[in-house]
């Protein structure tokens, strides 16, 4: 099985196991079935071996959440790996140490492929959010084996089915973040499907500048002021933009802070969140929405002081009585902090996946699968 257990570590120590968490059904079905699951992971970054990077860890954690002994083997391929599985009983679970200790894994290598498929008998991706990358224990092991999807990845792709393929009406968009330039293919593609769409965050500022509105000290992507130029174009009155943003000299906390109209930011003053005038009028439009995709936050949500935008947009998708999808590894962090979670109907553990599903792009762990 390819599982994503890429967790938030420091020293050893698993900071939010929500990854393990969504993994344990398909393990817990398939081990209580009797079969003998090996489970495949990367943890980060590594450049080779990287003793920090270690699933070990992970091991034991995972053995808490399915409430049974979790094997470790020291490699995920080679005599260390074959002997943990011999070692294997019916029902037992086997992790895998980090495939990306080889970089054999993200060059998608045939060879590290076939040594990974030669472990096991069938082949389960579960791990969603790592299927947007064409690695050898994603998509290279699916050549080997008969191939299936995980009851995580099914739900996955449950939720955007029917969040983007088929919404109740009206639907609405909620994108935020920083950046114009990593979400615009984001932008075109629900500017397509959606009923409104509603922009905060940072990369409102480049949409303002683009205008010809002054932004202060605030974000701006140079680069991209064509591109929301053309955004705004397409998408003419369905864009909802800022009215009034929550501006600072510095995006520290305890600064002092201003209310000001979205088309006159001060010099020297930087748009940190949406303001009180915004937050009514997207809390009005999301009232009764069918359904509503959200991706991205209102504000600087990792500093009390910008996060209430956030947090009354989320409590306004969360009361919309549609059918709601968050997405994006921000906005399901900051659903935790602002303790909104379990008020949504799916929260994605995807980031870059469900970004690129958002995008409209086939992504190669599901493509190989649909072959199979």
């Amino acid at each position: 099985m390819r599982e994503d257990l890429n967790v938030p570590m420091s020293k050893g120590t698993i900071a939010d196991d929500a990854r393990i968490r969504a993994a344990a059904p398909t393990l817990l079905h398939l081990a209580q079935r009797g079969a003998m699951v090996i489970v495949m992971s990367h943890l980060g970054r590594p450049k080779g071996v990287d003793p920090d990077l270690s699933l070990r860890p992970v091991a034991k954690h995972l053995g808490q959440v399915l409430d049974r002994d979790v094997q470790f083997a020291d490699d995920c391929v080679g005599e260390e790996a074959r002997t943990a599985v011999a070692r294997l009983q019916d029902g037992q679970v086997l992790l895998l140490e980090n495939v990306r200790f080889h970089p054999e894994d993200e060059a998608n290598d045939p060879d590290f492929a076939r040594q990974l498929a030669s472990l096991g008998e069938l082949y389960v991706n579960d791990a969603f959010a790592a299927s947007h990358r064409a690695h050898a224990s994603v998509v290279g092991v699916a050549a080997y084996l008969p191939a299936f999807a995980g009851e995580l990845m099914e739900a996955e792709l449950t939720a955007l089915h029917q969040a983007l393929d088929n919404p109740r009406r009206p639907m609405l968009a909620v994108v935020g973040g920083a950046k114009v330039s990593t979400k615009v293919g984001v932008l075109r593609n629900l500017l397509n499907k959606v009923d409104a769409l509603i922009i905060g965050g940072a990369m409102a500022n480049t949409f303002f500048k683009a205008m010809g509105y002054p932004t202060g000290s605030g974000l701006v992507e140079d680069t991209a002021l064509d591109a929301a130029r053309e955004v705004a174009d397409e998408a003419g009155p369905k864009l909802l933009l800022p009215v009034d943003l929550v501006c600072a000299r510095r995006m520290e906390a305890g600064q002092p802070l201003r209310i000001m109209d979205a088309d006159a930011v001060d010099e020297g003053w930087m748009g940190l969140d949406i303001g009180p005038r915004s937050v009514s009028l997207f809390v009005q439009r999301l009232r009764g929405a069918g359904a509503v995709v959200w991706n991205g936050p209102m504000g600087v949500t990792e500093i009390r002081d910008f996060s209430d935008g956030t947090k009354a947009v989320g409590e306004a998708i969360a009361s919309s009585g549609g059918y709601t999808l968050v997405g994006g590894g921000d906005t399901v962090a900051a659903v935790d902090s602002l303790g909104l979670a379990g008020r949504f109907s799916h929260v994605s553990t995807g980031g870059g996946a469900t970004l690129e599903y958002l995008e409209g792009k086939e992504l190669p762990g599901i493509a190989i699968l649909k072959e199979a």
